[in-house]
């Protein structure tokens, strides 16, 4: 394949107006888009690694310089400086040696639904802004929840990502939580003290940041142990939840994980679901990574989660979409009246009594991306089964990963993968007189070292206080041989960085 030569585009016209996205300009439109397409194809042919290595001292220099009071005025050199400051040195989710974070390379149809729906520009919040867009929208949260299994009383909507959809789903479990004790006679002012979330330790983040931003603290979650797969343990859940009975606290929701960032383990639905019936109790289950079993031929893994009464959904991870596409969903679509505000100039009142189909009723953001478009066109034209197929790919290959890790007397791997995400690190053949500090520089420097080089890029965590690498896999193009001359790169950075303390120990 040949790098597509630059198209020519017709320079800036005179006026303002013409630059509006309108009939009188449709020529202006499909020559600078297509010209924009034309870069992005060039940049992705013949890359032979993720990254350039690029640093922010030696980046930020050439961005800071551009006066952005001086236009450019030419489409063509201002796609020139765009190459020079962004598409050069981006970082490219679609090569397979891109094994970082939860970064997926995305499918065309979905690329096809991002040119339409920016170029419509739908805002998702009222009706009389979306129309057909809101129906759309409507109907994958149904697909999705029928997907979940959550029955016929479920709704949701789509958000930015899934540390909105975890806020938006603790609000709700806040707003319940307090309304059944104030029919007990209690004020909020005491009841918000008292309330808990109760989170495996390997939870997302974002659970502690909704606590804050839900006025509770951060001592008000409560991290549950996990066992050496870094699952919840349904037995320390149920003590931490008598727990907080015996000391007058309320346990306001417990959040299961499915698909944890680091290791992309799976808590124990079923066993979760079946305490949190009993003591009555909010369970949301963060499915951000794990949603793409919903299509996929390990649906099983996911068993339980119809249960819970809030989900979060991350499309742009496991569904292959472009940031952002992200949904939450709730059992009981009542519960979604704890967001409803009613404007005047908006979303009235009596809109809801004519059943205007109002998206912001029920969202935390008022003007809204139609994003579900780009998930409507995968589907329409991909399939659910393609895009399983795609995600099953990723998990064969951590698999195939694992194998290849636990062979190999370099490395250490911390846990077997349900999903994509493996979490190791380098080992010293002759570990005598080497520190587990100096173990943890060297297998920090080996990530910086390949980041440097843009050969690769893999993410790094920290596991029982030492420091680990981490692949996340979401790339179906990557392939064991890829894996393998990385865990190469990394070993032999490392081995470097070690250096005398090997010779001589």
């Amino acid at each position: 394949m040949t790098v597509p030569e630059g198209r020519s585009v017709t320079p800036t016209p005179v006026t303002s107006a013409a630059q509006l996205f309108d009939e009188q300009n449709i020529d202006h439109y499909r020559a600078l888009v297509a010209a924009g397409v034309d870069r992005v194809v060039g940049q992705l042919v013949g890359r032979d690694r993720p990254f350039t290595g690029i640093t922010p001292d030696r980046l930020a220099p050439e961005i800071s310089a551009i006066d952005l009071d001086r236009p450019l005025g030419d489409p063509a050199a201002a796609l020139d400086e765009l190459e020079r400051v962004y598409l050069r040195d981006a970082v490219y989710f679609h090569h397979p040696r891109y094994l970082a974070h939860l970064n997926c390379p995305v499918v065309i149809p979905a690329l096809l639904g991002e040119a339409v729906l920016s170029a419509v520009n739908s805002s998702l919040d009222t009706w009389d802004q979306s129309a057909g867009g809101t129906l759309i929208e409507r109907h994958l949260i149904d697909w999705t929840a029928s997907r979940l299994g959550l029955g016929d009383a479920a709704d949701g909507v789509f958000t930015s990502g899934g540390t909105q959809s975890n806020l938006h789903a603790l609000l709700l479990a806040r707003e319940e939580a307090c309304r059944l004790r104030e029919k007990e006679g209690f004020r909020r002012p005491e009841i918000l003290p008292r309330l808990r979330i109760l989170a495996s330790e390997c939870a997302h983040f974002s659970v502690t940041k909704a606590a804050l931003l839900l006025g509770l603290g951060p001592d008000a979650v409560v991290a549950v142990p996990c066992d050496r797969d870094r699952r919840m343990l349904a037995g320390a859940l149920a003590r931490e939840l008598d727990r907080c009975r015996r000391d007058d606290r309320v346990p306001m929701a417990v959040v299961a994980t499915a698909g944890t960032t680091d290791f992309g383990s799976i808590d124990p639905l079923p066993e979760i679901a079946e305490l949190c019936d009993r003591a009555g109790v909010w369970l949301h289950v963060d499915a951000a990574y794990g949603c793409g079993l919903l299509v996929s031929r390990r649906r099983h893994l996911l068993d339980g989660i119809g249960r819970a009464d809030s989900v979060t959904v991350d499309y742009h991870k496991s569904f292959f979409q472009p940031v952002s596409s992200s949904a939450v969903l709730v059992r009981d679509r009542a519960t979604l009246r704890h967001v409803t505000y009613h404007a005047d100039y908006l979303n009235p009142a009596h809109s809801a009594e004519a059943r205007i189909p109002n998206q912001v009723d029920k969202s935390l953001q008022t003007t809204r991306r139609f994003d579900a478009l780009k998930l409507w066109l995968t589907l329409r034209i991909m399939g659910a089964d393609g895009v399983g197929e795609l995600f099953d790919a990723v998990v064969d290959r951590a698999a195939e990963a694992w194998t290849l890790l636990a062979e190999d007397p370099r490395f250490e791997v911390v846990a077997r993968p349900q999903l994509s995400t493996l979490v190791f690190r380098y080992l010293p053949a002759e570990p005598a007189g080497v520190t587990p500090d100096a173990i943890d520089r060297a297998n920090l420097h080996a990530r910086a070292a390949l980041a440097a080089s843009g050969e690769a890029l893999v993410a790094a965590t920290v596991v029982d206080g030492r420091h680990y690498l981490k692949f996340t896999l979401l790339n179906p193009r990557t392939s064991v041989r890829d894996i393998a001359e990385v865990l190469d790169l990394i070993a032999g950075h490392a081995r470097a960085h070690l250096g005398d303390r090997l010779v001589h120990a």
